[in-house]
Order: structure tokens, then sequence, then C-alpha cells
């Protein structure tokens, strides 16, 4: 286990912002234009420069598949230049692809980093969700409550009524009966047709964006990155991976994970301190998306860091050379 001490997460933090903006200059080039395999290696293509050009010993341990599958950045890519401390780097060079090919809100270029050996190495299967933001009671929800206990005791722990409520859940069949069952309460709904990353931090501000609970499956690798930024926003989260055959078992193996039925919270998903930054690419509820004007493009991130509680709005603008 690397010593955290030598985790300078203040110095690092404004070099990961580097990374995610970079990303975000690159990806932006193709929003709207329809095709999202080209927006997302133009994003891989930029993070991983970034990230080279960091003094780390980095290894990415949430990213878009295994080493066949490069130019990805794939999971056990070493990053950075080799001189400085190990660390952990989960990413998603662009989430929300469909979002950023189709000019629709809250796509986002996404990545943390924490001491080597602190993130959960999730492998690349569902995980069941469940998120609130800060100020309620430990434990107040949990994944083995139906969907319509989580609202009734969340309600009650906030003093509110159901009808008070609003869940945030991505569009899926999947989550049909979920969706049914929370309406059911009187709650309202956010529905999302992706960025799951952006669901889960939106209960993190609820004053802000009206959320008060994220549930419901989607990817492992951004069930890592969610807790990452949760852990420095606040808020409680909880997730268990799902597994539709021996494939996704097998790839569970390869990770380590032991345990198939694990409930994991948000800090045994992110053990040690932990610096996030995301970027806009298309405008969102949490940061604006890149504007171009005749002479600058704009960007704006959002930085945290967990050891602080500190969360950074910066807005970077980078001239237009001729």
């Amino acid at each position: 286990m690397t010593d955290t001490r030598d985790f300078n997460d203040r110095m690092l933090s404004l070099g990961l912002a580097r990374v995610s903006e970079a990303a975000a200059h690159a990806s932006a080039r193709l929003v709207g234009r329809g095709d999202e395999k080209a927006a997302d290696q133009a994003a891989v293509n930029a993070m991983r420069d970034q990230l080279n050009m960091l003094d780390i010993k980095g290894t990415v341990v949430i990213g878009e598949g295994e080493r066949d599958e490069a130019p990805m950045l794939f999971i056990g890519e070493e990053v950075g230049t080799g001189n400085g401390p190990e660390v952990d780097i989960a990413l998603d060079p662009l989430e929300g692809t469909t979002l950023t090919a189709k000019d629709m809100p809250n796509a986002l270029t996404v990545i943390a980093m924490a001491p080597r050996g602190t993130l959960l190495h999730a492998p690349d299967v569902y995980m069941d969700k469940l998120a609130v933001g800060p100020g309620y009671p430990v434990d107040v929800v949990s994944l083995e409550m139906s969907p319509r206990e989580r609202v009734l005791a969340l309600a009650a722990a906030g003093g509110v009524k159901p009808y008070d409520i609003t869940v945030c859940i991505l569009e899926r069949p999947r989550h049909e009966e979920m969706i049914a069952e929370v309406r059911s309460t009187g709650a309202a709904i956010r529905l999302i047709t992706d960025g799951d990353v952006a669901g889960v931090i939106h209960v993190a501000e609820s004053d802000k964006t009206g959320i008060d609970m994220y549930m419901g499956s989607g990817g492992a690798p951004e069930g890592v990155l969610a807790a990452s930024a949760l852990k420095c926003m606040g808020g409680q989260m909880w997730g268990r991976l799902l597994f539709r055959n021996d494939d996704e078992r097998g790839r569970a193996a390869k990770a380590g994970i032991t345990d198939l039925n694990r409930i994991y919270t948000r800090d045994e998903m992110v053990t040690a301190d932990v610096i996030f930054s995301a970027t806009g690419v298309t405008n969102g509820s949490i940061v604006r998306g890149l504007r171009r004007e005749p002479h600058f493009v704009e960007t704006e991130t959002i930085l945290m860091r967990s050891k602080t509680g500190s969360v950074r709005r910066m807005i970077y603008r980078n001239p237009v050379r001729a």
C-alpha cells in the first residue's frame, strides 16, 4: 500500500483540472456531429496527453476496457512521467458520448485521483446504486429497501411529505417497475437519458438541482467516479455489483473481487482522500458547456478535494490563435 502522505492533493488538483479541461476542448469540436466514437476518441487522446505531463506514477483502475481495446485509456494503463506519487486514476474521458453526439445537456469529462490502492477496482459490469445528499442520518436508506420504502424513509428523515421528494433515475426499460413504485408514493422523478455520474452528483446540491435521491443500475466504473465526487461534496452512497453471466463474474475475479454480493458504501469504494475534476462539454445542471467566441473558447470546471471538502468552480478562457 502506498504511503498516502506522498499524495499532495493540493498540488495535484490543478493539474487534474487541466486534464478534464483538455478533454472537454477536444470533444467539444464534435458536439452535435452525430459521431459518438470520434468524440470519445478525441477526449481520450487529449486526456492521455495531459496525464502524461503530470509528475505521477499513475495507474488507470477505472477506464474504458481492457488493454486489447487500446487506444482507449484502458484499465491497467500507466500514465504520468513516472516521477511522483503512486496514484489510482478513475476516469471517463467523455461521460455522455450520446449526449455529445446529439448536443444534449450534461455531457462531461470526468476524472478522479487517489493514492495507489484506494479506489475500488470495479469491473465493467452494472452496479445497483443509491445515493442521497448530506444532512441525513447514517444509513437512512439502503439497497435492501424497496424503492417505496426508500422514499418514505427519506421523507420522514427530512421532515417532509413523499410528495416533496424528487428522485433521479436513468430512463431505461429495466427501471420501469422502479419508476412506477416511486411514483406510487407521490414522489416526483427526474428522468435522465445518460450520464449517471452527473445524476448522482445532483443529490449533493439538492438546493440547486432539486434532486433528493438517486437510484437505479448503471455502470460500475461510473459508480466509483460518483462516489469520489460525493466523498468531496458530502452525501451517502451505496453500490452493489450486478452480474448477468459467467463472463462478468470472471471480470470481477480478475479485479480481485471475491464477495459478489457485497454492498459497498461510499467510503469503501473510495478509502482515502481523493481529488475530482469535471469539465462541461454541453450545458448542464452542474457546469456550463464549452462556449466559443470569436477570439477564445471558455470552459467551466468543478474541482473538488475530499481532504478539505473544498469545491472550486473555475472558468478557463483560452485564446484562439490564428
